[in-house]
């Protein structure tokens, strides 16, 4: 049920972000809080989306077991999992180095619950892409990528209120056509597209506001 399983991962996603604005109008934060999220956050786009892609590239992405392809993506997968790890024991550790409204490294949230999810269930749906691509080679590729977009000193803006209202209301139209999808179980080229989208532009910004 790799479908399903992509699609828990996003729901993942949608409820994280739920709780961590929940918590924060509740006044309920804590140090616990804090270390059981990351925990949550390392199984729910870490370990998941790991497995997922591990299985996916079984499944029909001409991964055969015990192969050099098969080892190969094992240790994709395991990288990304290490990675994220390391990215939220950073972000635990060192929170005070972070600037204000920035993310130091690429949140795993958007690695594993955003692109990760959404770029299998855009294969999943669209099988003849699938059937198309050297997803064996892609795959591994795909998970060093994002490992090491994690574990780096790359600014990543959090999605807070800005200055501009044009960057505000984009937020707002942004995040609720994801929920949609994620409610409904519908459009996943919306997801990967804005998924895409917010991994670029973030990156872009964070670059030209570094100095700032």
């Amino acid at each position: 049920e790799l479908k399903l399983a992509a699609w828990i991962i996003v729901w993942c996603g949608l409820l994280d972000v739920m709780d961590g604005v929940t918590a924060r109008l509740l006044k309920a934060t804590s140090n616990f809080g804090a270390e059981f999220d990351s925990m949550a956050d390392l199984v729910a786009f870490g370990v998941a989306p790991a497995v997922l892609v591990l299985n996916a590239g079984l499944v029909f992405g001409g991964v055969e077991y015990d192969t050099d392809q098969f080892w190969l993506l094992l240790v994709a997968v395991a990288v990304f999992v290490l990675a994220g790890a390391m990215r939220l024991a950073r972000f635990n550790l060192a929170s005070s180095e972070t600037t204000k409204g920035w993310f130091v490294g690429i949140p795993i949230t958007a690695a594993g619950g955003g692109l990760v999810s959404s770029i299998v269930l855009v294969l999943i749906y669209h099988r003849e892409i699938a059937e198309s691509l050297p997803l064996h080679l892609y795959f591994p590729v795909l998970m060093f990528v994002l490992a090491m977009l994690m574990v780096s000193r790359i600014r990543f803006p959090k999605a807070t209120r800005r200055d501009s209202n044009f960057i505000n209301a984009f937020q707002v139209i942004a995040i609720s056509g994801i929920f949609y999808c994620g409610i409904t179980r519908s459009y996943p080229e919306y997801l990967l597209g804005m998924g895409l989208f917010l991994m670029i532009a973030g990156i872009i910004a964070g670059r030209i506001t570094r100095d700032k």
